[in-house]
């Protein structure tokens, strides 16, 4: 229990469904077990989330947000050449999405019926990868090293050819040996499509 001299925050709130969520699972989490976690009233946490439908989705978009945070460096990384940019954002991701699945399978599972609640969350995570994977597409042809002459449209292509390596629904796939391969072989026909390679 969290001491009472602690200022009650929408991040602890979030810290502590997130534990409950993995103790209990998404179909028997309340909030009245996150208030007991955080030592607190129900209705302190009602204050921060007016519903326990607003709270599912704010520890959704936070546990989505992680992912995209971890890539916006590749993204700014401007003194990087955009293959090298593209090559890396797309290994990281992969790798993100394979260690959220397999470090800690319960709260994978759970998220994955906390998305599969919350499209809005799960559109807008989607539109934050996108956008930076057009950043990466947008200086690779302005360089000359892609030739995309709509950088939009080639990073939705590139979003959609990858899908296999962080769409959830592909997770059990994730650990099979032969991935990695299967993974270069994407990357590499996905630069070539781009004409970063000849």
């Amino acid at each position: 229990m969290a001491p009472s001299s602690e200022i009650l925050t929408a991040e602890r709130i979030l810290a502590a469904t997130e534990e409950v969520l993995r103790r209990h699972g998404p179909a028997k989490a309340t909030v009245v077990d996150v208030a007991r976690a955080l030592g607190v009233s129900h209705g302190s946490v009602y204050r921060h989330f007016r519903t326990k439908a607003a709270l599912r989705e704010a520890v959704t978009k936070r546990w989505l947000d992680r992912t995209s945070e971890s890539l916006a460096g590749i993204v700014a990384a401007e003194d990087r050449e955009p293959a090298e940019r593209l090559r890396a954002w797309l290994r990281t991701l992969f790798d993100a999405k394979r260690r959220k699945a397999g470090d800690d399978p319960e709260l994978f599972a759970t998220y994955q019926v906390l998305v599969g609640e919350n499209g809005d969350a799960v559109g807008q995570h989607i539109t934050d990868l996108v956008d930076q994977l057009e950043r990466i597409v947008r200086a690779g042809a302005a360089s000359g090293a892609f030739t995309a002459a709509d950088p939009r449209a080639a990073a939705f292509a590139v979003f959609h050819a990858s899908g296999r390596f962080h769409d959830p629904c592909y997770a059990r796939e994730w650990e099979r040996p032969e991935i990695e391969a299967e993974f270069a072989g994407v990357v590499e026909l996905v630069l070539r499509g781009l004409g970063a390679v000849g």
